[in-house]
């Protein structure tokens, strides 16, 4: 489970940014998206880069992934997002002040999963409740 922080000029472009890590960087939320204070972003993300910021940001929203963190990364990597993307991993001393405002904050407004809430296909010739057909191929990187 990772820990992934954006933040971003505006909320178009985090939740642009959000919609690209599900279906480009092929990682799976398990929590809501929460507002996080931008100020407190922006030195969380001083502190894990060591070095000022060119930018200040506007808004910034963090969420968990089911994905470990190494793979989270490696797979943030592939993509190019409209805003800057973190992955916060628990070695960093703001990790658990992150963790904790995340229990306070509000849901980011306006986000919307495309996934499906299932396991996969349904196969209709089964009666019962086992009738998803998982795809073990789709997610072969994960194991």
């Amino acid at each position: 489970m990772a820990l992934i922080l954006i933040r971003g000029e505006n909320n178009s472009k985090l939740l642009s940014a959000i919609s690209d890590m599900e279906r480009h960087a092929n990682l799976n939320l398990i929590s809501q998206p929460k507002e996080i204070d931008s100020n407190f972003a922006d030195s969380l993300v001083e502190n894990i880069l060591n070095s000022k910021l060119r930018t200040k940001s506007s808004v910034a929203t963090a969420f968990f992934v089911k994905e470990d963190t190494t793979l989270s990364i490696i797979q943030v990597k592939k993509i190019h997002p409209p805003a800057h993307v973190v992955v916060v991993s628990d070695e960093y001393e703001g990790y658990k002040k992150l963790e904790q405002q995340l229990d306070v904050s509000n849901a980011f407004q306006g986000y919307r999963s495309h996934k499906a809430k299932n396991d996969g296909l349904i196969d209709y010739t089964i009666k019962g409740k086992d009738r998803y057909i998982k795809n073990e191929k789709l997610n072969s990187y994960m194991k």
